[in-house]
Formats: C-alpha cells, sequence, structure tokens
C-alpha cells in the first residue's frame, strides 16, 4: 500500500493570517509604549527623589563632623572630597559622584543658606530649567 501524504489546503498559515497579527501587535505596541515612557519617566522622578534623600542624609553627617553644613562655593563635592582647611572632616560622605548627580546626569543643585531652612537641596528636572511638568517638575527636598 502506497499512501500520499498531501498536505491538506487548510494546514499552514495564510500570509493574510501573518499580516493581521503583525497589525494587532503594531496597535497592542502603539496603545501601551507611551504608557511605559510615561513610567519610565516617572521612575526617574522617583529615584531622584530617593537619591536626594541619600544627600541630605550625607549633608547632616557632613554638619555633625564639621559643626556646618558645606557653603555653596564648595557645594557638593565636599561630601567626596576634603574642602581645604577644613577640620573635623570625617568623610566621603557619599561613595561617587554619581551619587550627587540627578538620573539625568546633571549635579543636585544646592544653596546655602536655604530659603527656609538651613540648606535647599533640588533639581530642576528632566529639561534643566525650573518649572515644567511630569519629568519636566522641580523636584525640592
Amino acid at each position: 500500500m502506497h499512501r500520499s501524504h498531501r498536505r491538506k489546503k487548510t494546514a499552514g498559515i495564510s500570509l493574510l493570517e501573518i499580516m493581521v497579527v503583525l497589525v494587532i501587535i503594531a496597535l497592542v505596541a502603539g496603545l501601551a509604549a507611551p504608557r511605559l515612557i510615561e513610567n519610565f519617566g516617572r521612575a526617574k522622578s522617583q529615584a531622584a527623589e530617593i537619591q536626594m534623600t541619600n544627600v541630605k542624609g550625607a549633608l547632616q553627617l557632613f554638619y555633625i563632623d564639621v559643626g556646618r553644613y558645606p557653603t555653596e562655593a564648595e557645594g557638593l563635592s565636599a561630601l567626596l572630597q576634603a574642602p581645604s582647611g577644613l577640620d573635623g572632616w570625617n568623610g566621603p560622605y557619599v561613595d561617587t559622584t554619581e551619587d550627587i548627580h540627578a538620573p539625568w546626569q546633571r549635579t543636585f543643585l544646592y544653596r546655602n543658606p536655604g530659603s527656609d531652612k538651613p540648606f535647599d537641596l533640588f533639581t530642576n528636572g528632566r529639561d534643566g530649567h525650573p518649572g515644567g511638568t511630569s519629568e519636566d517638575k522641580d523636584i525640592y527636598l
């Protein structure tokens, strides 16, 4: 007996079916991508807030050791290297320069004295300019 191994005409995938699947994938990606990008931006803002909390803790340790906060001229780099002629410095108070940088690769802004407290620690968000909304919003600690 000889069997014939013929393919059924309904077996396999047609080009039309592939095109339909690709269109569905493109629609889902088109709807999901903006949402993912928004969440990614929000994650960077939240990371900046966490990093700023760590820098604030380092500034408080600096204050405990030295008896004052770094001057504006010394800046946040005083947390990494002792300013010249400073007694009591027991740092470094942060591990690397990345610790004093916002997720947008700019150093956190530091003002001493602050507007209503000993110092202001802030970032101008993704755009680097005062004001803004969403990921461009300023973050103050």
